[in-house]
């Protein structure tokens, strides 16, 4: 919106002693879109025995508003667009379908190269999950027991594809347990820390998705087969007994990397050296506690693998 002005021509009086006046200058609105427009000021016929200075004449420049107007409501729409892309409620079944079936969920001037390889590979798992009810529908508790359902199925298709993998190439099943069907298994949970730590402002989602992961691992995962099982052949007057094997040697090489994983996210922590961080900080420090996690996690494999095949003698 420009704003007009009036031409005018008056006489400005200085009392005795005054050496500073201010000139109201009337002006009009419309809405017509102009670009910027300038008008003078200018002091002139002194009288009394008043004198002009060097400078008696200023340009004032009124600034043309349409344009911030117009780059305010583009900002206004680019943060609503990022908004609607961080709701993650999703109304129909179509819009999912649409964002699945597109690259970059339909946001294409940002896509990448990377984002159409990855758009390729995972569209099948993109579409699959499309099916999942959208978050609108009951509250959302439907998307979450049918997600749970849809992760279970996939659970058991990868752990018995890893299971078949370790078959044909002469692993042991404690071996294929720990390392085809652990990986497999918990790729989801891998990606669901690293988003985590990168949008969190704290490292505690990240690792805690990771110790929360596990404890359902163990303590439902564990527990709740073996309940069934054991109300299934208490109903067959049956006892229900499972001998132990390798489990042990492994359970303990684990417990042990546990503890220095923790030991190394406490002195993180607290040391300057790691920018007193869990995550993340001083690029060769952070390097360095990351080559150590994997470095725990071969060593597991390995001690595991060792002992599984009678290259460890361990007496469980």
């Amino acid at each position: 919106m420009i704003k007009k002005h009036y031409v005018a021509d008056k006489e400005l009086v200085f009392e005795h002693g005054e050496i500073e006046k201010v000139i109201i200058i009337p002006i009009v609105d419309d809405f017509v879109a102009e670009k910027d427009e300038s008008f003078a000021v200018e002091l002139f016929n002194p009288t009394g025995g008043a004198k002009l200075g060097k400078h008696s004449k200023i340009v004032v420049t009124i600034i043309n508003d349409d344009d911030y107007k117009t780059m305010a409501n583009k900002m206004a729409r680019l943060v609503q667009i990022d908004l609607d892309k961080l709701n993650v409620t999703k109304t129909t079944w179509g819009q999912q379908f649409r964002e699945a079936m597109n690259v970059n969920g339909g946001d294409i001037e940002t896509a990448t190269f990377g984002s159409y390889i990855g758009h390729s590979l995972s569209l099948f798992w993109k579409v699959l999950f499309a099916f999942v009810p959208p978050t609108s529908i009951a509250g959302g508790w439907l998307t979450f027991f049918v997600s749970l359902f849809f992760i279970a199925i996939l659970t058991a298709v990868v752990g018995d594809v890893a299971a078949i993998f370790g078959c044909l190439v002469g692993l042991k099943d404690s071996i294929t347990a720990i390392s085809f069907v652990a990986l497999g298994t918990s790729l989801p949970d891998t990606f669901a820390s690293m988003f985590a730590a990168k949008k969190s402002k704290t490292a505690d989602d990240a690792i805690g998705n990771v110790t929360g992961s596990n404890s359902v691992n163990v303590f439902l995962g564990l527990g709740l087969p073996w309940l069934v099982a054991a109300i299934y052949w208490e109903s067959k007057n049956l006892p229900f007994t499972v001998k132990a094997g390798d489990l042990s040697f492994s359970v303990l090489v684990f417990s042990i990397c546990c503890i220095l994983g923790m030991t190394v996210l406490t002195l993180r922590r607290f040391l300057g050296v790691f920018g007193k961080a869990e995550l993340g900080g001083p690029a060769i420090p952070k390097y360095i506690c990351s080559i150590f996690f994997v470095i725990l996690w071969i060593g597991y494999l390995t001690l595991s693998g060792l002992q599984a095949y009678g290259h460890i003698k361990w007496q469980s």
